[in-house]
């Protein structure tokens, strides 16, 4: 292994309208001079053509400078996936990338600084939510970005990093609901840090749909609870206090009232045992 080489892991499922310009952005981006840069994909239990989409970008990666492992495996599971990730990657600095993000310019060249040195680091970067076409869930987005985790924090959703020493605090990656959650708890407050890079994660369209993602988001935080209460010690910070959460309704009555609703009506639906992407 290239301890200082840089691992892109990217799961996709069903991921042939995304990962184009997911692909787009890791091609276009500046890379950093003296190290390996490699891309894993993993098409998981895709029928439709995005393996194929990631082989058609292979030509361009590897004249930009990345060497490229394309992937399939049957079964739809994001932790296989990631797994499978890990055990081909060679660079100790692993970026786990969901393939619907767009990464900002010089994001790799900011991870890696971000990543280097003494002790085991963890990172992320920017969220920005792209407009929706939903007006319920554009006005969701723009409540839920000024929360101060997501707005100041590390959130590590749809992006996370961490370098080689700090990789190496677990194996493979558990069968949780949260893998995001699962690798930020490994870490303590003081050994994240967030570049200033934006990145684009899209937001799940209309109410129905965020209850369902949001009952799974409260699902995995709940289990990582249960699971792995030494780790919970470091979530402080992961949710808004009440107060917070009225005084930015203040100034966005609008977004409050639908954050607000899908709260309650996560406590009243159903819970689902479908996956959608998004906050």
């Amino acid at each position: 292994m290239d301890l200082n080489g840089i691992s892109v892991i990217l799961p996709a499922h069903q991921e042939a309208d995304r990962i184009g310009p997911c692909l787009r952005a890791l091609r276009d981006q500046r890379l950093v001079p003296g190290v390996s840069h490699q891309i894993v994909v993993v098409a998981n239990g895709c029928t439709d053509a995005t393996a194929q989409l990631a082989r058609d970008a292979l030509p361009e990666l590897t004249t930009a400078g990345w060497r490229v492992v394309v992937m399939e495996t049957a079964v739809g599971n994001k932790i296989a996936a990631l797994n499978m990730g890990d055990a081909t990657a060679t660079g100790g600095m692993r970026i786990y990338l969901d393939a619907d993000v767009v990464v900002g310019p010089d994001m790799i060249v900011a991870l890696h600084a971000a990543l280097s040195g003494m002790g085991a680091r963890y990172a992320g970067a920017k969220l920005t939510v792209p407009p929706a076409r939903s007006l319920l869930s554009r006005a969701y987005a723009r409540f839920w970005q000024r929360l101060p985790f997501v707005a100041t924090g590390v959130t590590g959703a749809g992006l996370f990093a961490m370098n080689a020493e700090g990789r190496a605090r677990w194996d493979q990656f558990p069968q949780i609901i949260s893998d995001d959650g699962f690798a930020r708890l490994n870490f303590a407050p003081g050994e994240r840090s967030r570049v200033e890079i934006p990145y684009s994660w899209p937001i799940t369209e209309g109410f129905f749909r965020l209850i369902r993602v949001r009952r799974r988001q409260d699902a995995g935080t709940a289990q990582l609870a249960d699971l792995y209460p030494d780790l919970h010690r470091n979530a402080s910070g992961d949710r808004p206090s009440m107060r917070g959460m009225l005084r930015i309704g203040l100034t966005d009555p609008a977004g409050f009232v639908v954050y607000a609703a899908v709260t309650v009506a996560v406590r009243l639906r159903r819970p689902s045992q479908g996956w959608d992407r998004g906050r």
